[in-house]
């Protein structure tokens, strides 16, 4: 009995990778020949030959399609980002780079997809707070000094802007670099922004005439970012008028309809904030040239005017001739006149001179003087009750001056009591006993101290008396 070694790998065949790769395409073809295929379009791309291409995605998912260019003009609707549909078609292979993709052949809508849904109820909202009236939109500045652009620093967009800038308007250009795609992409926009707009005028960092907000092409998903609310209302409250331009013409995001322009390509904003600088060359020259010409014209027309008007106007020496012979006439009846004039005013004054009399000028001075006699008769009893009565009225005065004087009734034995910060003492009550008065007289004030309580008899003062020197001794000195 032998034994036989099992059949080993070695003896399996070998497929090449060609022989494989349409083995598993056929395989697909048959099992999966009509699928019908429910989902949100996503990277939609219509190439120059007509064919389409797009990824049909869920929550979980995507899958690669192709709409041939054959099958397009069957489709009911035109594939466009974010749009939910449903598709029929089989699945098949690219053997060339390993992959599978659905070939499309007809395509129905089955709904706005969720990205943009949520887009349109966000649009809704802004729209209703007025952040989209055309009325609140900015105007671009003619001839902007500096411009600040927000975009990544890298990449063909940057380039394409600070080219078309160099080309038509030589202009300080600011960029702030950002991330143009992603989570953080939103945030760092809008902070870019709202840092522009807080720069002052004049300070060591210019403050932009306009902002340029840029990004290239992409699909809806790598554009969301620029859907961002926050975002959006940053750009509804800066200052500085600000120009979109994200994505391609066909791309359509919120800032777009906040902004102050919407600009179908980087280039295309580059464009809107710049003027051209050789037209306006252009231009002034143009402009110069029409001033010269309308002043030549004008002045033409002028001498024109001033010829046309010499020859209605009468010769120089006409009218000196009629004036000299005016004056003339006027010189040789002036004489005459002038005589005329003499003697009328010599008759008017003899007529007047006739009725004037010394006796009119001294009848006024003889009723005045009357007048002041009368009343100089009056003037000198007047006077004299004037001075009695204020003699009688200074003689009352005296006699009550006299019956206020404090002093009156010292000269009758009276005394005053002051105390010590000179106030007058008016109830001995007040007064405690060792403080000390002064009282005054009428020839002399004395300190005196209080003794006794309020309401004691007064004791009677002892006379002091006076000690009698002693009685002389006999005894004799020593000394």
């Amino acid at each position: 009995m032998t034994d036989v070694a099992p059949e080993t790998d070695s003896n399996a065949k070998a497929y090449s990778v060609s022989e494989l790769a349409f083995a598993l395409k056929r395989t697909l073809e048959d099992a999966y020949g009509f699928v019908r295929l429910r989902g949100e379009l996503s990277k939609v791309t219509h190439h120059s030959n007509g064919h389409v291409y797009l990824t049909i995605k869920d929550e979980r998912a995507a899958i690669d399609g192709v709409v041939w260019k054959s099958s397009v003009r069957n489709l009911s609707i035109r594939p466009q980002q974010g749009m939910e549909v449903v598709v029929t078609g089989k699945i098949t292979t690219y053997p060339a780079g390993s992959r599978y993709q659905m070939v499309i052949e007809t395509m129905e809508a089955a709904g706005v997809g969720a990205l943009l849904a949520q887009l349109e109820r966000l649009k809704a909202k802004l729209q209703g707070e007025g952040l989209f009236e055309a009325s609140r939109k900015r105007p671009l500045p003619v001839m902007p000094a500096v411009v600040g652009v927000i975009t990544s620093p890298t990449g063909a967009v940057i380039r394409d802007i600070l080219h078309r800038i160099r080309d038509r308007w030589p202009c300080r250009v600011i960029v702030w670099p950002v991330v143009v795609q992603g989570d953080a992409a939103a945030g760092q926009v809008a902070n870019a922004i709202a840092r522009f707009n807080e720069l002052t005028p004049g300070g060591v960092v210019p403050r932009p005439d306009i902002l340029i907000v840029a990004r290239g092409g992409g699909s809806i998903e790598d554009l969301w970012a620029f859907n961002d609310e926050g975002l959006a209302r940053t750009v509804a409250a800066g200052t500085i008028p600000l120009i979109s331009a994200v994505g391609h013409e066909t791309d359509t995001t919120l800032i777009d309809f906040v902004s102050d322009r919407r600009a179908p390509t980087p280039t295309a904003a580059a464009e809107m904030a710049t003027p051209v600088l050789a037209e306006l060359r252009g231009y002034i020259g143009d402009l110069s040239a029409r001033l010269h010409r309308c002043g030549g014209r004008v002045v033409e027309d002028r001498r024109g005017r001033v010829e046309h008007a010499g020859r209605a106007l009468a010769r120089v020496p006409d009218l000196v001739e009629m004036a000299a012979q005016r004056f003339n006439l006027a010189a040789s009846r002036l004489g005459a006149g002038l005589s005329r004039n003499v003697a009328a005013h010599g008759t008017d004054l003899v007529r007047v001179s006739a009725r004037l009399n010394p006796a009119l000028l001294r009848r006024p001075q003889q009723v005045q003087a009357d007048r002041l006699e009368r009343l100089a008769v009056r003037l000198e009893p007047a006077m004299e009750r004037r001075l009695e009565r204020a003699g009688d009225r200074l003689t009352s005065l005296s006699k009550l001056y006299a019956s206020v004087d404090p002093s009156a009734p010292l000269k009758r034995g009276f005394a005053r009591v002051h105390r010590t910060d000179g106030s007058l003492v008016r109830q001995g009550a007040s007064l405690v006993s060792g403080e000390t008065v002064r009282l005054v007289f009428a020839d002399e004030g004395r300190d005196a101290i209080i003794d006794g309580q309020a309401g004691a008899p007064a004791r009677p003062v002892k006379p002091a008396r006076v000690s009698k020197p002693p009685p002389p001794s006999n005894q004799g000195d020593l000394f």
